[in-house]
């Protein structure tokens, strides 16, 4: 019997309700956000709203939502992006500016439709209270499906005051005024018990306004305190409330002259969240997007005929200044963001910002990446990370993009894949791409590339006709590969120099419920992601089976 996976949601009729603002759409002015989300019908625990959360009906054991059979038509699937602490939030906030300079580029007369809705609720704001959602018709008011959480007042403030101010409300914030100190245990011991109420009734709130919940994306980083321990204390929550939501992680990794000393206890600590309670994870490493920025500078001003940045490219800000004229980390922030968008552009399980030829689902993903529970972190990387004055590309370039994609200095953590073992590999393209240039790149590129002798096969592709605003085309690389394994050892050397002298324990051992198993129960548990690793890739140099074929008989 054929059973749907989890996040293949099913659908229900709307529910209304939230807030009001207006919102800048790229030259439109669109008033207030409200978020129209409905809800899978599933079968768990359910909450005064009516609304019902789980497992979807079909499996074996749980109940069927009445009227319900199958898989239904069309049925569009949102997500929730919640983030966490000052990096969570200036990622997150280039994401939503590029997601709307991006949709208005598509959506030029301004109606709400199944793209824009994966994202954004349309509100009346005519309607009192909590406002009216809208479905269909002129955009009348947008409000970003997210929940915005920090410790510290400043980068929630600076959003509140930005371009983007009216993309959000109140009632979608969580904010302290003291921090968390750069300490792990601070943000999931004191605040995660402090704020679990208030962060359970904004996630409730954004799902009440969905129609099928699909995933939420947590962004945050792991070297702070509130990134780190308040965002891995959000995951489980997630799992406890949403179990059968996908968690998509996008974590930022600290680089090794990172200013916070305690950030190797606190990514650690971190890590072992990451492993208990993601669906996947994908790891950006500081000093690699450092570097591929300092790398597009070098091109800029090298004099070159030709390397201009296009005025909507992937570095520059949401007014289309220079990258000169942006804070420091705006460059490296977009090319989260663009990751992000990269990720939800294709059509998802008849759901998607856009629809393309060739589809991939949230479920394929994690159904098809992931292999062993704990052996969800996903390198990533992305191309063209810039482009070129000229924008009809020819067959050459198209297939350096490619190339590109497996090449170390495109990654976006410090990693070669090439270099290491394939567990399996998603392809994500957007643009002017057919089936033929995809296949055929494949088969180029398969002969360089080591897979694990069980998955030869371990592609996953799609293609989406919507490119990225400024490019002809992009592709994006999702790759379950153990390239990832010298990012997590270093971290644990440089975690064990600071705990070999115990050095700054008292710091974490002072707040209540924290004690000294924590960090050795971390360190053993990335000790054994580690280790499992190092199994794969023990196997590099055993042949492949060659599995007999079915014989047909005549």
């Amino acid at each position: 019997m054929l059973t749907r996976q989890r996040g293949s949601a099913v659908r229900r009729p709307s529910r209304y309700g939230n807030d009001e603002t207006q919102v800048h759409w790229c030259g439109l002015l669109m008033e207030n956000l409200c978020l129209n989300l409905e809800k899978r019908v599933t079968t768990a625990a359910t909450y005064g709203s009516g609304v019902t959360y789980g497992r979807p009906g079909g499996i074996p054991g749980t109940a069927r939502a009445p009227g319900v059979q199958g898989r239904p038509h069309r049925s569009m699937t949102q997500s929730v992006v919640v983030q966490v602490g000052q990096c969570g939030n200036q990622i997150g906030c280039c994401f939503w500016d590029l997601a709307l300079r991006e949709h208005a580029a598509v959506n030029q007369k301004g109606i709400y439709d199944e793209a824009i809705s994966s994202f954004f609720r349309n509100v009346d704001t005519r309607v009192v209270g909590d406002g009216g959602s809208i479905s269909k018709g002129k955009i009348c008011s947008l409000k970003a499906r997210a929940v915005l959480i920090d410790m510290e007042e400043g980068v929630v403030n600076e959003i509140l005051q930005g371009p983007l101010r009216d993309v959000f409300d109140s009632k979608q914030l969580i904010t302290d005024i003291s921090g968390s100190g750069n300490n792990w245990a601070v943000g999931h011991k004191v605040f995660g018990n402090l704020y679990q109420e208030q962060i359970l009734e904004k996630l409730r709130k954004s799902a009440e306004h969905c129609d099928c919940l699909q995933c939420f994306f947590i962004i945050h980083s792991m070297g702070g305190g509130t990134g780190s321990g308040l965002g891995t204390f959000l995951l489980k929550v997630l799992e406890d409330e949403f179990p059968e939501v996908y968690r998509f992680v996008t974590s930022v990794y600290p680089s090794d002259e990172d200013d916070v000393i305690t950030s190797p206890y606190n990514s650690i600590l971190a890590m072992k969240e990451l492993n208990e309670h993601a669906d996947c994870v994908l790891p950006i490493d500081n000093q690699s997007l450092f570097d591929i920025i300092s790398k597009i500078d070098l091109m800029v001003n090298s004099g070159r005929l030709g390397t201009t940045i296009k005025p909507k490219s992937l570095i520059t800000s949401s007014a289309g200044a220079s990258k000169k004229q942006q804070k420091p980390f705006d460059a490296m922030n977009n090319i989260v963001a663009n990751l992000l968008l990269n990720l939800t552009s294709i059509d998802f399980f008849s759901s998607a910002r856009f629809e393309g030829s060739l589809n991939m689902d949230l479920n394929e993903i994690s159904m098809n990446l992931v292999p062993f529970p704990q052996l969800h972190y996903l390198v990533s990387s992305l191309t063209p990370l810039y482009t070129l004055a000229d924008v009809n590309i020819p067959p050459r370039r198209l297939d350096q993009m490619f190339s590109d994609a497996f090449s170390k200095d495109h990654q976006l953590i410090r990693a070669d894949p090439k270099h290491s073992l394939y567990l399996a590999c998603a392809l994500m393209v957007r643009g002017n791409v057919q089936i033929s240039d995809l296949r055929r790149n494949i088969e180029r590129l398969k002969p360089s590339l080591q897979f694990v002798s069980w998955n030869q096969e371990g592609w996953k592709t799609s293609l989406c006709s919507v490119p990225p605003v400024g490019h002809s085309h992009s592709l994006l690389a999702l790759a379950n590969n153990t390239c990832v394994k010298p990012t997590f050892m270093e971290l644990r050397e440089r975690f064990m120099r600071l705990y070999k002298k115990k050095a700054h324990l008292h710091h974490y051992l002072q707040i209540e419920g924290m004690e000294e198993s924590s960090f050795t129960e971390a360190l053993s548990s990335l000790s054994a992601l580690i280790q499992e690793y190092n199994r794969l890739d023990a196997t590099k140099s055993m042949p492949v089976e060659d599995l007999p074929r079915l014989s047909v008989a005549m």
